[in-house]
């Protein structure tokens, strides 16, 4: 389960980074994306699904998390 860092990019959409791996990708789509919760499934613009526990409050980003591939 590696460490992700998650951050807002100035057009809105969220960039999902994994440093060990040296990954950058843009989330195309998360599962569960509410003002009570955040999470579930997440899939990249390259095609990698990801999941992490759905979180309640959402995080405030940019954060650091723990997902498990998909």
């Amino acid at each position: 389960m590696p460490n992700v860092m998650i951050r807002r990019k100035p057009d809105g959409k969220l960039q999902f980074y994994v440093a060990k791996q040296d990954m950058e990708e843009t989330v195309a789509t998360i599962e569960k994306d509410t003002a009570e919760e955040w999470g579930g499934a997440i899939e990249l613009t390259d095609g990698s699904k990801w999941y992490i526990d759905p979180i309640s409050p959402p995080p405030v980003f940019p954060t650091t998390l723990r997902f498990k591939r998909g």
